[in-house]
């Protein structure tokens, strides 16, 4: 456990060196925390000292404590576990195993924030252990630092105040707390269980100008009406494929926003990001130098650089190539100067042994005017093995009241789109219309095969 010097790489040093901290904020529906006040109080009150250089388990009801907690075990604790929401309770004490975890915060530990003795101890570089989304079994610990966490530091003008649409204890909502805490402005997170129109009410009126999420929390937004409530400067979407549909569909909705999607994953950290309105990215990323260097191998995108995260603990897999290159499991491909994202190569569905990425049929259907989002999965088949199916969710006025005629032409429509820039395995053989498609924790469309 290295010693660090008491003025670095620590969040409570990084706000102590913040001039504006004390006119920046953490918000929920219940409670302000001004920034400043993380530095002078403590929210662990006389526990603080029991966590000093033991590991740590994290596992509060809101985000708020999570995020107290969270700064104030930084710098203090040899390890912190993040615990995410819908852990359960089998997979909880499987990590609580392989982290071995000396102590719990739990949502009763997070106290109101009062006054405390500066510790005299040394401050540690703390270990983050985070936890992958989207498997069946217990999730992976991937291992961070806060120098590998914190996100790049764009510049940004005028007051800035963020949200977003993911939770803290995930990679990506991670990235906007520490993003607010490391850099500038405040920040609006949403509360347990709140609706997705009740947070856009509640970013629109604390002026959110930087707002994050997926592109299924993006679609959601749009098919909420308080999605005029909101008037960001800044879009920025990660986690799934951005295709052009909701590209263009986000300029349209907030002309005044720039709007930026991003890779990233919890394993390569942040990759890059795009903000020239187009899906897929340049294809010059790739094989440069710097920071973050790209490569491409067997279809897979590559990544390295100091955001990587340090491997996987209680794994012995390694994380890294033998150049030392993060594989992400995404499928891309070259098409003249850009490279666009297939999907992920472990969801790829086999129809008569010819392989299909669910995520570029879904993009195709999502160019339709008349379609805010799709997913497609498979289904069994004596024939082939597997049939692709479509669930498609129209927009309001293009499924609100609509009659049998005008659904059938539109079913008409989108297949004769398919059949336009689809080889012909790749059509949907059921296309049906919903009201709405589940999304998972992490943000993203849950997918089950």
């Amino acid at each position: 456990m290295s010693t660090l010097p008491h003025h670095v790489d620590s969040i409570r040093s990084a706000l102590t060196d913040a001039a504006d901290a004390g006119r920046r904020f953490l918000r929920t529906a219940a409670a302000d925390v001004c920034l400043r006040d993380l530095v002078e109080a403590t929210s662990l009150g006389g526990r603080a000292a029991e966590f000093a250089g033991r590991s740590v388990l994290v596992a509060t009801r809101t985000q708020l404590a999570a995020a107290l907690a969270l700064v104030e075990l930084d710098g203090l604790a040899r390890r912190i576990v993040v615990c995410t929401p819908d852990l359960t309770p089998d997979h909880r004490a499987e990590i609580f195993a392989k982290a071995e975890v000396d102590e719990v915060v739990s949502e009763q530990d997070v106290r109101p924030l009062e006054p405390r003795t500066p510790s005299a101890g040394p401050r540690v570089e703390t270990e983050w252990i985070l936890l992958t989304s989207g498997t069946t079994g217990v999730p992976k610990m991937i291992v961070h630092t806060l120098a590998s966490l914190t996100p790049v530091r764009s510049p940004e003008d005028g007051e800035v105040v963020w949200g977003t649409f993911y939770d803290i204890r995930r990679y990506g909502g991670l990235q906007i707390l520490l993003r607010t805490l490391l850099g500038r402005g405040s920040f609006v997170m949403s509360d347990t269980g709140e609706a997705t129109g009740a947070y856009l009410l509640r970013l629109g009126a604390a002026g959110a100008t930087h707002v994050s999420g997926t592109p299924s929390h993006w679609r959601r937004v749009l098919m909420t009406p308080e999605s005029r409530a909101i008037a960001p400067r800044y879009i920025r979407l990660s986690g799934e494929i951005a295709d052009q549909g909701i590209l263009n569909a986000l300029h349209t909705a907030y002309p005044r926003a720039a709007v930026s999607h991003a890779f990233a994953s919890t394993e390569a950290g942040l990759g890059f990001e795009v903000d020239d309105g187009l899906e897929g990215f340049p294809a010059h990323l790739v094989g440069g130098s710097g920071d973050v260097q790209l490569r491409v191998r067997d279809g897979s995108l590559r990544i390295r650089s100091s955001r990587n995260a340090a491997g996987r603990l209680a794994d012995a897999s390694p994380l890294v190539d033998d150049e030392g290159f993060v594989d992400t499991g995404d499928a891309v491909e070259r098409r003249g100067d850009r490279y666009y994202f297939l999907g992920r190569l472990s969801g790829t569905i086999n129809v008569g042994g010819l392989k299909i990425h669910p995520e570029e049929v879904e993009a195709t259907i999502n160019r339709h005017p008349a379609v805010r989002m799709s997913m497609v999965r498979s289904k069994k088949s004596r024939i082939t093995g597997a049939l692709v199916t479509a669930d498609v969710v129209l927009k309001r006025e293009a499924g609100s009241g609509a009659h049998d005629d005008a659904l059938t032409d539109l079913h008409r429509e989108i297949l004769a789109l398919c059949r336009e820039h689809l080889a012909p395995h790749k059509i949907p053989g059921i296309l049906r219309f919903v009201s709405a498609l589940d999304i998972a924790g992490a943000g993203k469309l849950a997918r089950r095969a």
